[in-house]
């Protein structure tokens, strides 16, 4: 697949038929230290997490972030609540990925995260990107069990779409585009 294909077809996949097989999950990590680093440091580490109760206690704490977020513009507190448990149920059928890297270092991880995001595209897969901070991020960090020196840059999903996938809406081409100055 071209590159500019899997760019193209690349979604945010929430429900998921199935998880991606161990061996994707290894091309799909590999593609991801391919991405460029500062001073070539490579500073990242990827767990596979593929324990229930892990993704069980994942999903949970998703759920229980998204909660204490404040209502949007015209939302309830239902509706927070009703996203929240989305958030939770969304971890069902997929494959678990944790991408970490050394404290400071979790713009190289994001690099890292759009190669792979891309690579599942090129497997034929889906992907999410979950994050954490606060409390859940520490405590996600305990359950995955990183050694001091290291931070969670986020967790992602992986696995068959089990939902229609539509383009999303984009600003038109070249509307963000400026020269010189702003």
């Amino acid at each position: 697949m071209d590159v500019y294909e899997a760019i193209e077809k690349r979604r945010t996949i929430r429900i998921f038929k199935k998880g991606a097989s161990e061996a994707q999950l290894r091309k799909i990590i590999l593609a991801g230290t391919k991405a460029p680093s500062g001073g070539n440091r490579q500073p990242w580490e990827f767990i596979m997490i593929d324990d229930p109760k892990i993704i069980d206690q994942l999903a949970e704490l998703k759920y229980q972030l998204n909660r204490k977020l404040p209502p949007g513009s015209g939302e309830t507190q239902k509706d927070v609540e009703e996203r929240a448990l989305n958030q939770k149920k969304w971890f069902q059928n997929s494959s678990v990925v944790a991408v970490c890297t050394n404290s400071g270092q979790s713009t190289n991880g994001w690099l890292a995260v759009e190669n792979m995001s891309l690579a599942a595209v090129a497997e034929g897969l889906g992907s999410n990107i979950i994050s954490y901070w606060d409390a859940e991020k520490k405590e996600v960090e305990k359950m995955i069990g990183l050694p001091e020196g290291y931070e969670l840059t986020c967790v992602l999903k992986f696995g068959v779409s089990g939902e229609e996938v539509k383009p999303g809406k984009r600003r038109p081409e070249f509307s963000w585009l400026h020269k010189n100055k702003f």
